[in-house]
């Protein structure tokens, strides 16, 4: 950092109200500019890093972006502040399928095709496509006010990461651990590229069961099947039943006759077979249904493909030839009826696997494709989650991630794309030799023919991102950053890519690494719309985080986010969330203009002696430092941001700055006018830098302007708790503000004019009660609208006409004579005593609770037997009140 850098070099006075698009755009550029988000490794400094999920290249910011970029920007800011070297590294994933489709429209329009360019053609008109519009999120990122260090962004196919990708599928090979192999996969019709298992989104849809009778070979008997599929029965190789089933147990063994084709096809008995659905018999296609596939392998059946990669019956498939799969079914279930086949069709609901891409329904296909072994690189990743070396956040997620990775099947990984890592797997024409290299040969090395082929399939884009960890620290060279920066310190990601993701990552970490790529993974939600529905464009639900930015800035958009929820939980996005968000910006930002302008003849010095406003201030900004800082280290960013809201808006703005007015106001006394400005401007400078990570351009601003050293708020140390702990202070203050608020509240239910001065009588049973709010009488002149203020001892009498509140040892009473509705008095005083009798009935439950009081601290069950005893108190006084008035 340049130490000549001069602080706000566009320092202006303070508007009147905060105008966020005045000021996000300079200093995004501010800290840009100077290399404020860039850490050179330091080995002296204890590292904090984390790596940004890779938004797809052709994405845009949507809010679960926006809330994942906030949650990484706050954590890197905050460690930043705390003197960590620190690295937020950022990139884009070339997302395979997406890209490729978003270019072949492009060509479409064009009147071309990527068949028509060839794929070396094609693929130059990707990259141009990625340099031109490949960098849209990550200047959305920008906006968001992301303090990712820019100077080592990443991308998924750049050389770096290319050269990680080669080492780890070539070691992968070697070790017997990648494999080819025909199975059955999940293959889009419309992308033209098998997808994996986890990127199929099952859809409940409204079907049908189609109930088939296939005569038995040799006999006057039938066997009755159900399916949901009746296009697919042209590829049956078998009927299976449950061996355990008694209805079929003669049938086993025996030959049926395959309708519509007359091939002779077994009656196998499997147990995998459900004896409850439809008749207990079911038809088995090896080669167009996964459990299918797996029955096939176990009794060595045939697979017969009925299907093309387009979705339409093939030549095996007679004279449906050309039909859509779907088309086919219709004319399929005519034939049958005319046949006598077709018992019956009963209404059936079910889920159905569709592309996750475009939403066709995909079809299970037998192909040959690249896998990965999965068991032995699932182990590792098991167990560290069980020992401890990692973690979710919230633990819940733990048993999920098992649940999978227990039962994790082996992994497809090769695609039907042209856009994407190639796999490094040649053909020798010459000799058949199958040669997987690192660096593309140019000989056979078994046979020295140089007529080789590269395998035309590229990788699953998941691959690449698996490595992202350390792949874009240099891996599998040596780098300075991977072994300053790796394993990186946190994970933050969405729980929709648990299993697309961060289990790839654990158990490629563990193989190529031999140790974690985090010890944690925090897990936020999904931003839902404020009715709990997923935003979806066919919904037409959606919000743009730019438009948001645009209308409310970023600040309001980034703390609507994190507050409001717990850490994993959905999100639901109301619209009136952001408008409350911005008056806490504008609440910020009117106290720290008062605090600036009252500022003006300010000199650092020794402070004079402390009021008690002062001392509970300076205590509870402690305990905000403390509380703040224990909430970021649990991950619990959302109650962070609410600790800091409710001592901002509640101590700070609506006591504290109300309660220093009449010292900063009297220029006579210059000491104590000194004392209030110097206290809040550590309070506030302190509370910035304490809200800087939420809202870093709002802070920034304010902090600009105010008198203290140093080039930028980012820049600074996280506050420190002052040596502060008055607890007396914080009580004595909490009676007095007690009281204030009483009185208002009074006067706000006798509808008692706010210019309308009025007589307060206070009666207290305990000295130090009485001395506290003697001492505080100016305060409750001034912030509860009093005429006069008279303190007597609990015995004194009670006046009859008079409004009254009830504290703890406490009476309030507010003479009224003639303004005074006796009625609503009553109903006032009734309302009160059911509202301490609540709070009386959920404290008993607590405390006859064994389970708490076993449990809890004792301290924290004798203050809640304390607060019961109170209860108690206050509940007799007030009905004693109520009696007064009832016979007045």
């Amino acid at each position: 950092m340049d130490e000549s850098l001069n602080k706000n070099p566009e320092k202006i006075e303070m508007a009147k109200a905060y105008d966020s698009s005045q000021v996000e755009g300079k200093w995004y550029q501010f800290w840009e500019e100077n290399g404020f988000f860039h850490s050179e490794v330091d080995e002296k400094k204890s590292p904090f890093s984390i790596v940004m999920p890779p938004p797809n290249v052709t994405g845009a910011l949507h809010l679960g972006h926006a809330m994942d970029g906030t949650i990484q920007d706050i954590l890197t800011r905050y460690k930043r502040m705390r003197g960590f070297n620190t690295l937020w590294l950022p990139g884009t994933d070339h997302a395979g399928i997406a890209t490729q489709a978003k270019v072949e429209a492009q060509l479409v329009k064009e009147g071309t095709s990527r068949g028509e360019l060839g794929r070396e053609k094609f693929l130059d008109r990707v990259w141009e496509w990625k340099n031109q519009y490949g960098g849209r999120i990550t200047q959305q990122l920008r906006r968001l006010g992301a303090s990712c260090d820019w100077e080592r962004e990443r991308f998924t196919m750049d050389e770096g990461c290319s050269q990680a990708v080669r080492e780890a599928f070539v070691t992968l090979y070697q070790k017997g651990l990648i494999y080819r192999g025909n199975y059955i996969v999940n293959w889009c019709p419309k992308c033209h590229t098998t997808i994996s298992d986890i990127e199929v989104e099952h859809v409940d849809s409204e079907g049908n069961l189609y109930h088939l009778r296939y005569p038995v070979k040799d006999s006057d008997e039938t066997l009755i099947v159900a399916t949901t599929r009746p296009e697919t029965m042209l590829g049956d190789t078998a009927v299976a039943v449950h061996p355990e089933d008694e209805r079929y147990q003669h049938l086993i063994g025996k030959t049926l006759i395959l309708p519509l084709v007359g091939r002779e096809i077994p009656i196998i008995a499997d147990e995998y077979v459900d004896r409850e659905f439809g008749t207990g018999a079911v038809k088995i296609t090896p080669a167009h249904d996964p459990n299918d596939f797996e029955i096939g392998l176990r009794h060595q059946l045939p697979q017969i493909a009925v299907m093309d990669k387009e979705a339409k019956m093939n030549e095996q498939a007679g004279k449906y030839r050309g039909l859509d799969r779907f088309e086919a079914r219709k004319v399929i279930v005519e034939d049958l009826k005319a046949l006598g086949v077709l018992i019956k069709i009963d209404a059936h609901a079910h889920a159905v696997g569709e592309c996750y891409r475009c939403a066709t329904v995909i079809e299970p296909m037998v192909s040959k494709q690249w896998f990965v072994k999965m068991e032995p690189l699932a182990k590792p990743a098991i167990e560290v989650i069980k020992d401890g070396r990692l973690g979710f956040v919230p633990d819940r997620f733990d048993k999920i991630y098992l649940g999978w990775m227990e039962n994790i099947r082996d992994w497809c990984i090769s695609r039907q794309l042209w856009w994407g890592h190639r796999i490094p797997v040649w053909y020798c024409d010459d000799c058949g030799q199958e040669i997987c290299a690192k660096e593309d040969p140019t000989s056979c090395p078994s046979c020295g023919g140089v007529h080789l082929k590269q395998d035309p399939d590229v990788l699953d884009t998941w691959f690449s991102s698996g490595l992202w960890p350390f792949s874009t620290m240099g891996w599998p060279e040596k780098t300075p950053e991977l072994k300053q920066f790796y394993p990186t310190s946190v994970l933050v990601t969405g729980r929709d890519i648990i299993f697309f993701w961060v289990a790839r990552m654990i158990f490629m970490a563990m193989e190529f690494r031999k140790e974690v790529p985090f010890p944690k993974v925090m897990i936020h939600g999904l931003v839902l719309d404020s009715k709990g529905r997923k935003m979806s464009k066919s919904l037409g639900n959606g919000v743009d985080p730019i438009e948001v930015i645009e209308q409310y800035g970023a600040d309001t958009l980034r703390f609507m986010l994190i507050t409001g929820n717990t850490p994993g939980n959905d999100l639901r996005f109301h619209p009136e969330r952001l408008e409350a968000t911005r008056n806490f910006c504008n609440k910020i930002w009117n106290a720290s203009r008062f605090v600036l302008m009252n500022l003006e003849d300010y000199e650092a010095g020794p402070r004079g002696e402390l009021t008690l406003a002062d001392r509970w201030i300076l205590t509870r900004y402690a305990s905000l430092v403390e509380k703040t800082t224990e909430a970021l280290e649990s991950f619990d960013l959302g109650e962070a941001g609410r600790i800091l809201y409710e001592f901002i808006w509640n101590e700070f703005c609506d006591w504290y700055i109300e309660l220093s007015k009449p010292r900063l106001y009297n220029k006579e006394d210059v000491l104590a006018r000194h004392t209030a400005q110097s206290i809040l401007l550590e309070v506030l400078e302190g509370t910035l830098r304490l809200l800087h990570p939420f809202m870093p351009f709002l802070t920034e601003e304010i902090w600009q302007n105010l008198p203290v050293e140093g080039v930028s708020i980012m820049m600074q140390s996280w506050p420190e708790a002052p040596a502060y702990h008055e607890e007396d202070a914080v009580r004595n203050m909490t009676l007095l503000m007690d009281a204030i608020k009483a009185i208002r509240n009074i006067r706000a239910e006798m509808k008692v004019s706010p210019g309308q001065k009025v007589e307060i009588l206070i009666l207290a049973a305990d000295s130090s009660q009485r001395q506290v709010l003697e001492r505080g009488k100016a305060d409750i002149l001034k912030l509860a609208g009093g005429a006069s203020v008279e303190l007597l001892e609990a015995a004194a009498e009670k006046p009859s006409q008079a409004a009254s509140a009830v504290l703890e040892g406490v009476e309030i009473y507010l003479p009224l004579k003639g303004l005074m509705d006796l009625d609503k008095e009553v109903a006032r005083l009734e309302k009160e005593i059911a509202l301490v009798v609540s709070e009386q009935n959920v404290l008993e439950v607590k405390l006859n609770n064994p389970g708490f009081v076993g449990k809890a601290p004792a301290a924290v069950v004798a203050k809640e037997r304390e607060r019961a005893e109170g209860l108690a108190a206050r509940k007799i006084a007030l009905e004693e009140r109520l009696k007064e008035l009832q016979q007045s």
